[in-house]
């Protein structure tokens, strides 16, 4: 944000006081002033120089910030996944509305330049009919998480206050800052954490929404003896209108589809679009192929390709410009709502071992009471999910 010519820090807030020093003494390096120190959010909701908050917390206080955030008139940029529960995505799409502020979603690859040209082409029907699109993350650099046991909380932190409306557990390091993401109580495991950018590219391409039926299966294949709740390796199949989507993910391997640790390939009748975060490529059907279908992009330096690569810092920009302008961002609520119900459709479906069907008209599962169960976190109180 702060490449950003006229935006200034002026506020930091953390349970962790440690993060919390040391984060506040790299925005004072960095720009010459100090910003204000908060433990508690809603003490720098009140504070009136705040014109936008940064929403970088675990997934399960994202929906209840948001709202507040909103409620106190603040814009809000707000990382991915947008929420932890499909009730609370809801939620915050009514809210950013009421409210009439300018939210935008950390799912920034809508704003890299090499995305963008890769879904025209897609868009452009030289695939021909797309039948599969297959997305993936494969993730050599997460490995397994050994157990632990509870131990005191560390100095500094506010353990109640970092818990917030989860469920009341003990302490336990591997629940803890980066960690978290592999708990059902604060997040959704790979699928939500890398699920939500590439099957946002998948929607995106195929302008497509909903599903009807979701399937899924996984668990602690790699390491049956982590601490880790959500799976290390993971399939989703989700049936839409005229294609099937396939998700894939796996911990402690970076070797996946087409010799590529992430991407989305959209298989068509002539070629296949195979898109990552470095550049996109096609492979022709030889035998169906209309002349000119290009196997690759024309040749680009690396400087190009870090350029695009760096969609988090147009991103960042567009988030700016919206404000300014009350234009809509590249990603607001309800594109980046799509794109996180679609990845909880793949927990639920694992969690419950059922084939789902999906009533995106209800925004209910049809017939299936613990996939219904679900959709809804239980608030720890005192706090209560938000009404708008």
């Amino acid at each position: 944000m702060l490449l950003v010519p006229g935006t200034r820090c002026v506020a930091l807030c953390d349970v962790d006081s440690t993060v919390l020093r040391r984060r506040s003494q790299d925005v004072e390096k960095a720009t010459g002033a100090k910003p204000r120190e908060y433990g508690d959010y809603r003490a720098l909701l009140e504070d009136k120089d705040v014109d936008a908050v940064i929403i970088g917390t675990p997934d399960h206080w994202h929906c209840l910030q948001m709202v507040d955030a909103c409620d106190a008139g603040k814009d809000v940029y707000v990382e991915k996944p947008m929420a932890n529960s499909i009730d609370e995505c809801e939620r915050m799409v009514k809210a950013a509305e009421y409210y009439g502020r300018v939210v935008q979603v950390g799912q920034w690859q809508r704003s890299g330049a090499h995305w963008q040209d890769a879904m025209d082409y897609v868009h452009s029907g030289a695939l021909g009919e797309i039948r599969t699109v297959k997305a993936w993350a494969y993730m050599n650099r997460t490995k397994n998480v050994p157990k632990k046991p509870d131990a005191p909380v560390p100095a500094g932190v506010d353990y109640d206050m970092w818990l917030g409306p989860a469920a009341e557990r003990p302490f336990n390091p591997n629940r803890f800052h980066f960690n978290f993401r592999w708990y059902w109580d604060y997040a959704g495991g790979l699928m939500t954490d890398w699920g939500v950018h590439l099957i946002d590219i998948v929607t995106w391409g195929m302008r497509a929404k909903h599903p009807k039926r979701v399937m899924s299966s996984g668990g602690n294949f790699a390491y049956p003896d982590s601490a880790m709740e959500t799976p290390d390796t993971q399939t989703a199949i989700y049936e839409f209108d005229g294609f099937s989507m396939i998700w894939e993910h796996a911990v402690g391997i970076g070797l996946g589809p087409f010799q590529r640790a992430h991407g989305i390939a959209f298989i068509g009748n002539n070629g296949t679009l195979v898109v990552d975060r470095q550049q996109w490529e096609i492979f022709p059907e030889k035998e169906r192929g209309p002349d000119g279908l290009q196997d690759k992009m024309p040749p680009r330096s690396s400087q190009e390709i870090l350029r695009e690569a760096r969609g988090l810092d147009q991103h960042t920009e567009n988030f700016i410009q919206c404000m300014r302008s009350r234009a809509t961002p590249r990603c607001d609520v309800s594109t980046a709502s799509l794109a996180a119900v679609n990845a909880h459709l793949g927990n639920i479906a694992l969690r419950t071992g059922d084939t789902l069907e999906w009533r995106a008209e209800k925004y209910r599962f049809e017939g299936n009471r613990a996939a219904n169960a679900l959709l809804k976190p239980d608030y720890r109180r005192p706090w209560r999910l938000p009404d708008v």
